[in-house]
């Protein structure tokens, strides 16, 4: 999922033609996010879960070892600790992801998902202390009734795997407050290569125990596709975030979620109910106001 911007040094004029690639790239990163999302429910549908993380980690590794790895003869861990800690956690979130789509749609998913800008706002001030203020706390507020409302707890429409997405969330949300403590020490390519290593290697010991053969060479296929896109995704992302700011890339992060609806309903006949629809709604809206409040507290210029 791509979630809120982790990269935000521009390498290139702040220029329209530039936004418009940034802008482009940005829009591919959530396509390939969304892929990646529908593949690996495809695959939990027959294989265990833990060995889709596992191969979607290992062809993640590997290719990207290839790439990358010639380039970074002089690269140097700035913090180990962090980066073991980064990689754990992004291993985590997957397994709890790929859990969660075993029995809910795309569209649940991916609404739980939006709320990790909600999360990193409430976060932000219990941990670091940052203020908050009425308006700010309002969408905070708003935000987990939209939640709510796609959880419904309670009702018959009520799945226990729900609390793997919020579990996911939760850890995105301080995923991403690392990954940003990060950015100023790490390089991108060792912190990208390294988590993939972490995530695979971790993941390793309880997928060989279950693992399944895969009955086709279209099951194998999806694996590559499915590594493909969580390398690609992340990388596109930095790319993007070299060409525009933030602030101006922000929003169209919430554009994954139409891409999730459509490859449920494409892929598993999944359409969201009302409830998800406006539960979904009142989360990016939450989410959208709280971005807009960061940048315009921060100064930022979207123009």
């Amino acid at each position: 999922m791509a979630a809120i911007p982790l990269y935000s040094t521009m390498l290139h004029a702040n220029t329209a033609a530039n936004r418009r690639i940034g802008i482009a790239l940005i829009c591919l990163t959530t396509l390939l996010f969304s892929v990646l999302d529908a593949t690996g429910k495809w695959l939990v549908q027959s294989l265990p879960v833990f060995q889709v993380v596992f191969m979607r980690f290992g062809v993640h590794a590997v290719l990207f070892s290839l790439v990358l790895l010639p380039q970074m003869r002089e690269a140097r861990w700035g913090n180990p600790r962090l980066q073991l800690l980064r990689g754990l956690m992004l291993g985590t979130m997957t397994l709890f992801n790929f859990a969660a789509l075993q029995y809910l749609q795309l569209a649940e998913t991916g609404a739980i998902q939006f709320s990790v800008p909600i999360l990193i706002a409430l976060f932000s001030a219990w941990w670091l202390g940052e203020h908050l203020d009425a308006r700010r706390w309002a969408a905070v507020a708003l935000g987990f009734v939209g939640v709510l409302c796609i959880i419904r707890p309670g009702s018959q429409a009520f799945h226990p795997a729900i609390f793997f997405s919020v579990l996911n969330a939760i850890l995105y949300a301080s995923f991403n407050i690392m990954t940003r403590h990060m950015a100023g020490s790490e390089d991108s390519r060792v912190t990208q290569l390294i988590s993939a290593w972490i995530a695979c290697l971790m993941v390793a010991p309880l997928a060989i125990p279950v693992w399944t053969a895969p009955e086709s060479s279209f099951e194998w296929g999806l694996f590559v596709v499915m590594g493909l896109c969580g390398g690609m995704g992340h990388w596109v992302m930095a790319k993007a975030h070299r060409y525009a700011s933030a602030a101006v890339l922000g929003p169209y992060l919430y554009q994954q979620i139409l891409y999730m609806i459509a490859w449920g309903w494409l892929l598993f006949g999944q359409v969201p109910d009302s409830a998800v629809v406006l539960g979904a709604c009142i989360v990016v809206g939450s989410g959208l106001y709280l971005l807009w409040r960061e940048f315009r507290h921060a100064g930022v210029d979207e123009a």
